[in-house]
């Protein structure tokens, strides 16, 4: 069935004006995030700055343990809800989920006190040092900080929960660093960085908890969602989240391995300049999610089809520039963070490609996760894993950050294109850019 053509301009609209109002907030919060990083890499000892990134990229990967899927799988959930007319019920969700995240905090934890023993500290691929024992501590406060911006999403304050996820995360860490510069001990740089975490899961639960209150059952619809039925529908998410945070922080984790936290500290400017390309992608994501979950559950594939071919073109069309200007210009952008950063720019220049092909397939995890396909995307996610794992332990020992720049960007062609495919041959929906 055809839409009118008046349905189709406001659908088109809907998106661009809030994937625009999202994108403002997440290019002023990757702003405040690169001046933050400007800033610790030109005052700071580069190798404080590499154990910064250690525990950094060591949150990244537990975070996604400790929250199981269940940040994304709240967003199915509201949507889900949303087509019985009971949003009002994803407060009881929320809460079982807090629970089963604090129990897996836990649980990481006490693994962690483990891992410290000299028979098995041996075998992992990255230091169980104070640094990350640290880290672990401030698992729980992170894990909780990234659910309850989730939440803000499925529960319909998009611009809330952008707020949060890219100005109130970064902002207070900012001051903390000028902080602790001027009064002259910058080797608390970790724990400002932890405790910032802290601070926001704080803050932000409290402002959940009053918009939740506005939030009421409808009585009327029968809904019943179990702690194993959250488990059940997170688990493949957490699968491919966690695969998916350890391929963008596996390579800064064996680099601090084989390496030292000099060479992470160089090799993580790289990645995050890439950050600056990934806000688009982010941006259209955060608001197509949800309508994606409805128009599946709904069944109303042609507004589906629609949606996703949008947000296709907004993606590809907004990020191709950035990646040809800072591929042009790469040496000067390492150049801004110090002059010893340059060493990285071949790393960087190969995890662009990776980035041409990702924004080119468009939002296609974000489609696996929101129409059932999670047990899918999970697999795909664990075979590029498992690529990347390899790749690194082959290349970094004999290239250093050149060999976990090619890692990186092989794994993430892989998965992308494989996903694309998949996608197309199944609902032969097209999730990658297509001209009309």
């Amino acid at each position: 069935m055809k839409l009118p053509n008046n349905l189709l301009f406001t659908i088109k609209n809907q998106l661009v004006a809030k994937s625009m109002g999202v994108l403002a907030l997440r290019i002023f919060g990757i702003s405040l995030f690169f001046l933050s990083t400007l800033f610790i890499t030109n005052f700071f000892d580069a190798s404080l700055v590499g154990e910064y990134d250690f525990s950094r990229a060591l949150l990244l990967f537990l975070g996604a343990v400790s929250l199981f899927g269940m940040h994304q799988a709240i967003i199915y959930y509201s949507g889900f809800l949303s087509a019985k007319e009971n949003l009002g019920y994803i407060k009881k969700v929320y809460f079982k989920m807090v629970g089963i995240m604090f129990v897996f905090s836990v649980l990481i934890l006490l693994i962690s006190q483990l891992l410290q023993l000299k028979a098995i500290s041996d075998l992992i691929p990255f230091p169980i040092n104070e640094t990350a024992i640290k880290t672990i501590f401030a698992l729980f406060f992170y894990a909780l900080t990234m659910l309850n911006i989730d939440v803000f999403r499925a529960i319909r304050k998009i611009y809330l929960s952008e707020l949060y996820r890219n100005v109130i995360r970064y902002l207070p860490f900012l001051v903390a660093v000028l902080v602790i510069y001027f009064i002259n001990d910058t080797e608390l740089l970790v724990d400002v960085f932890l405790y910032n975490f802290v601070f926001i899961a704080l803050i932000s639960t409290v402002f959940l908890l009053f918009y939740f209150r506005k939030l009421s059952e409808n009585n009327d619809s029968v809904v019943a969602i179990s702690y194993k039925n959250i488990l059940t529908k997170s688990a493949p998410m957490a699968v491919s989240g966690t695969a998916f945070l350890l391929m963008q922080s596996v390579d800064v984790l064996m680099l601090t391995h084989f390496t030292n936290y000099k060479t992470v500290a160089y090799y993580a400017v790289a990645v995050k300049l890439t950050l600056i390309i990934n806000i688009v992608l982010a941006s259209v994501n955060a608001v197509i999610a949800p309508q994606i979950a409805e128009f599946f559950s709904a069944e109303k594939i042609q507004q589906l089809k629609d949606t996703i071919s949008k947000a296709s073109r907004i993606i590809f069309f907004m990020t191709f520039p950035m990646i040809i200007i800072l591929a042009i210009f790469s040496t000067f952008v390492l150049g801004l963070f110090g002059e010893a950063y340059k060493v990285a720019n071949t790393a960087f220049l190969l995890l662009l490609i990776g980035q041409v092909v990702n924004t080119f397939c468009g939002s296609v995890g974000v489609y696996l996760n929101m129409t059932g396909k999670q047990k899918i995307f999970q697999i795909i996610l664990i075979s590029a894993l498992a690529i990347n794992i390899l790749f690194n332990a082959i290349l970094i020992p004999r290239l250093g950050m050149i060999g976990a720049a090619i890692a990186t960007t092989t794994s993430m062609v892989l998965w992308n294109v494989i996903a694309v495919i998949y996608v197309y041959k199944k609902d032969k929906v097209k999730i990658f850019l297509t001209v009309k």
